[in-house]
């Protein structure tokens, strides 16, 4: 049945409104929580590097107030990484608490109607949390994938290979989907009460999905000249609207006190909200009152528009009398790929022409398995619990909110659940713990390939950057770039200086331990999930999937 709710939007004295009618959820609520734990918010920038944010660069040539202010208010963490240069295989990580190189997706990312990629059975944090009271809430991207219902009964499977581009066939199989039915696979059926947002923001269809219908019905074939891959959208669909929308409705929610009302949940209910933008991610698409507030152009305006959602955040929680009972982080995905914005889009690291990095001080971009690619701003803040204006210098990676949050409610995670997810809480919190928290961490590149950190040393298996700044290719092995590097990081974070021959012992123990961790099927202490050994590691056709 074709749903009636529609967005509208229109500007008015120069300021975007946003009108939004919202539809009950039909999920069942859960049992009240046993104890007064507090609401989490969870907001993941996409492609926001270190080196954007003022506060983490004063060189910086955007400015980040609510950003510096939640920093000031909580802990700076200087050694914060994504599970993957790239977005689909670090949602995943920051879901399930597991490497996405453990999934079936080996490389790459999810393209257009691929199908869902985190199991029906593979415990989330969004399930975690729902089974102790909370109300769970998912906006923004998703890129994780959905069932999405064909006419004919068929599946993207049957004419293209998952993570594969295939541009004309993905666009075929787009003409077939009925927007008409329910959408299967999607965030309400992977631990979370309700969900809105633009799935993917340059991918069709190009209209918002609430829960597991899209609003309003895509009549129309986008415009080969508005951003993003030929397919299905809502007439009257803007691109610089979707920012706006997005930051709308993670305020309403937030508001409503966790979802009451039109959300169907109880006031009394602790919320977990995973807020997931789709900025400064291509379509660059700064609303209009953003344009020209940067020294970055269309980049830096964008990224000033992630600031402005960060202070709408801030302020409903204030405002509503939740701050001081909530847990908020923020953070990216990857690193940014440096695209100034030109035609919405722009070529990789356009945007140094104005003097901007939003690499920092690290190599490489989004994609890659140098820093640049992985090592990302993360900000905590959580009165009472989290000192003011602290930092730390602990490797994390974006898999710990698994556990963290376990530790949050007093739960223990099954062993065949967040098995890379280290818990955060004791570092948050100042309370002692055996340092460092982590062994080591695996960093992932979109290539497919693997690099391991273990204290300051950082050992690189693969010639080059393994993404888009130097690709794994005849080429690279022409310019005689070895296939194994280790770099020491608390000299050479810019990763200039090669020293593996200098520590042969040391780079056997770190493969070893890389080969450990992927054998036996996770990073973190617990009964292994033992597999057989492949004949040509590190192939990974032989690992475990969903």
């Amino acid at each position: 049945m074709l749903r009636s709710n529609f967005l509208h939007f229109k500007f008015l004295s120069g300021s975007l409104i946003l009108m939004v009618l919202i539809s009950s959820c039909h999920n069942s609520a859960p049992e009240k929580a046993s104890a007064p734990f507090p609401n989490i918010v969870y907001i993941l920038a996409d492609d926001m590097g270190y080196g954007d944010i003022s506060c983490l660069n004063p060189d910086s040539l955007v400015r980040t107030p609510h950003i510096d202010q939640l920093a000031a208010e909580g802990m700076i963490f200087t050694d914060a990484h994504a599970g993957a240069s790239v977005c689909t295989p670090t949602r995943y990580g920051i879901l399930t608490g597991r490497y996405c190189w453990r999934s079936r997706l080996k490389k790459a990312v999810l393209w257009a109607w691929d199908g869902p990629l985190i199991g029906p059975g593979r415990m989330t944090v969004g399930d975690l949390l729902h089974r102790h009271g909370y109300s769970t809430a998912c906006i923004g991207k998703w890129h994780l994938g959905w069932e999405w219902p064909a006419r004919d009964g068929s599946h993207i499977t049957d004419v293209v290979k998952e993570g594969s581009l295939s541009i004309p066939e993905r666009i075929a199989f787009g003409e077939k989907v009925d927007f008409r039915k329910k959408i299967g696979g999607g965030p309400t059926t992977r631990g979370f009460d309700y969900y809105f947002g633009d799935d993917v923001p340059n991918f069709p269809p190009y209209c918002f999905i609430e829960n597991d219908h899209t609003v309003g019905y895509p009549d129309r074939v986008k415009p080969d000249s508005m951003f993003g891959m030929k397919g299905p959208m809502l007439t009257g669909w803007k691109l610089e609207a979707v920012m706006p929308a997005i930051t709308g409705k993670a305020v309403e929610y937030i508001r409503a006190k966790g979802g009451r009302g039109a959300f169907g949940k109880r006031p009394d209910a602790p919320f977990f909200l995973y807020f997931a933008l789709t900025a400064p991610h291509t379509p660059i698409a700064p609303a209009q009152e953003f344009r020209g507030k940067s020294r970055a152009g269309s980049y830096g305006d964008y990224v000033q528009e992630v600031d402005w959602t960060v202070g709408q955040v801030l302020q409903a929680l204030q405002e509503s009398g939740q701050a001081e009972n909530t847990l908020i982080i923020l953070t990216s995905d990857n690193g940014s790929p440096g695209r100034d914005g030109t035609g919405m889009c722009g070529a990789l690291n356009s945007v140094l022409k104005y003097g901007h990095h939003p690499g920092y001080i690290f190599r490489g971009i989004k994609s890659d398995i140098w820093e640049g690619g992985h090592h990302i701003p993360f900000i905590a803040r959580w009165p009472g619990h989290i000192p003011a204006g602290s930092r730390s210098d602990e490797v994390i990676c974006l898999t710990d909110l698994m556990a963290t949050c376990a530790a949050i409610v007093g739960d223990t995670l099954p062993d065949n659940a967040g098995g890379d997810s280290y818990n955060l809480l004791p570092v948050l919190t100042g309370k002692p713990y055996k340092k460092p928290l982590r062994e080591a961490t695996v960093h992932h590149s979109i290539d497919g390939s693997f690099s391991l950190r273990q204290g300051k040393w950082k050992l690189e298996m693969c010639a080059g950057s393994g993404g888009w700044s130097h690709p794994r290719s005849a080429e690279a092995k022409k310019e005689g770039l070895p296939s194994v590097q280790l770099y020491d990081l608390s000299t050479d974070i810019g990763e200039q200086k090669n020293v593996s021959t200098e520590h042969p012992a040391l780079v056997d123990s770190m493969r070893r331990l890389l080969e450990k961790y992927i054998l036996e099927g996770r990073s973190t202490p617990g009964r292994p999930r033992l597999y057989v050994k492949p004949k040509h590691w590190p192939g990974l056709e032989w690992m475990e999937e969903e």
